[in-house]
């Protein structure tokens, strides 16, 4: 089957090789090259344990005063909020106790196979070395800062990720970088990271063109649909592209185009930023997620990448360098002896749903498309194990993980549920 591929980020990428796996003709459709969009500037994390929704049990408390400060945590630019306050009362809606526990336990299934799923890509494309798998260090202040985490790392545990208590000695031991600031530490040994995310994404891009996959450097305005199925895409040069199936894995400009096959979807754009410190002078062998600060920080080949934070603007607004630099300063704050003397910033568009749960699915009205994007900041994550159920879904298999609260329709035909 000829199957067109709309978005060549890391979903997009790594479900093209899947569908190359099992023997069908793909054409990537994409205005942009492979990992220049979001994929580029992506953490880099390769987490199963990553399975907690944004929203958790008692954040409607803080969001009030998160909003009111445009450097916080939880950021909207005010002429943005008669937009995404609704959104927002939604997202609130699935941060109880019970709907957090269902969420990660969706997750839990999506993400546990992140490295099966991956190893068989990369084996092929040569690009092994993209992988590491040296855990993930959560790391806090102290014990007692710890416990206001607790329950979110017991679910963990109960969803059978593996946990380890980190004591301040051994911490220190396991990356002296840490000694000081941070006393206490939850080691996620299955956890792994990869040191470049754009040259993952683009090793496996250029294995599926070396395998014959196509390359349309358009972007895609609609379909020509006949008797329930997708016949060709049209493209904004006025061409149409014949196909005998579709993905729709466009990251955050998925929306309108999964609206058009029958599945009205509240997607919104987390507009993420990071900064990667080129002159970094650490020696951490661990990605770090510093909980109280809420960043994630890996060690990369083009150096140490600081991530974190949220910021509601739509997909249009030029970024906020402040945030970025907010985050460079706490990064200064954990790190004191790290030289920032050169870096570089970055923002992009996570695409994200009110649940925390990307879409993974056939469109509800047309029986040869199927979606694959919302994932948040989960992207890398669960962009191979994504690809691998979607080729199941494609070949009529039985998934291998529960799909049912990924489905395209759960959000009603409006887009007004759930």
């Amino acid at each position: 089957m000829h199957i067109a591929v709309i978005g060549n980020g890391i979903v997009g990428t790594a479900t093209a090789a899947w569908l190359q796996r099992d023997g069908h003709r793909v054409t990537f459709v994409d205005p942009l090259g492979p990992a220049e969009a979001t994929s580029f500037g992506n953490a880099g994390s390769l987490s199963p344990s990553a399975i907690l929704p944004v929203g958790m049990p008692g954040m409607w408390k803080r969001v009030p005063r998160w909003l009111l400060d445009p450097l916080g945590p939880l950021a909207v630019r005010p002429w943005y909020a008669p937009v995404v306050v609704p959104w927002i009362a939604r997202f609130l809606r699935h941060s109880s106790r019970e709907e957090v526990v269902r969420i990660a336990g969706a997750l839990r299934g999506l993400l546990a196979p992140i490295f099966a799923c991956y190893e068989p890509l990369l084996q092929r494309a040569g690009g092994m070395g993209l992988l590491r798998r040296t855990g993930c260090l959560y790391v806090y202040s102290g014990q007692e800062a710890a416990r206001a985490w607790a329950w979110g790392m017991d679910l963990r545990r109960s969803l059978g990720v593996e946990l380890r208590d980190v004591g301040e000695e051994e911490l220190a031991a396991l990356e002296p970088d840490l000694r000081g600031r941070f006393r206490f530490g939850i080691l996620a040994p299955e956890n792994g990271s990869t040191p470049d995310p754009a040259a993952l994404t683009r090793a496996i891009f250029d294995r599926c063109v070396a395998d014959g996959a196509a390359v349309v450097r358009r972007r895609v305005t609609g379909f020509d649909v006949k008797r329930g199925a997708v016949h060709a895409i049209r493209l904004d040069d006025g061409e149409a592209l014949e196909t005998e199936g579709v993905v729709v894995a466009g990251g955050a400009w998925s929306g309108t185009l999964a609206g058009q096959l029958g599945a009205r979807v509240p997607l919104e754009t987390q507009r993420g930023y990071h900064v990667t410190v080129e002159s970094n002078n650490l020696g951490l062998r661990h990605t770090v997620m510093a909980v109280e600060h809420n960043i994630m920080v890996n060690p990369m080949r083009m150096g140490l990448r600081l991530a974190g934070s949220v910021e509601f603007a739509g997909l249009r607004a030029a970024p906020d360098w402040r945030r970025a630099d907010v985050l460079l300063r706490r990064g200064r704050e954990m790190f004191p002896h790290l030289d920032a003397s050169r870096t570089t910033r970055w923002m992009g568009h996570r695409p994200c749903l009110p649940d925390s749960l990307p879409v993974i699915g056939r469109a509800p009205t047309v029986e040869n498309a199927w979606l694959a994007f919302g994932h948040g900041h989960i992207g890398m994550c669960g962009a191979a194990s994504t690809g691998r159920e979607i080729a199941h879904l494609v070949a009529g298999r039985a998934p291998e993980v529960d799909l049912a609260p990924f489905a395209p329709g759960r959000f009603g035909r409006g887009g007004a549920g759930a």
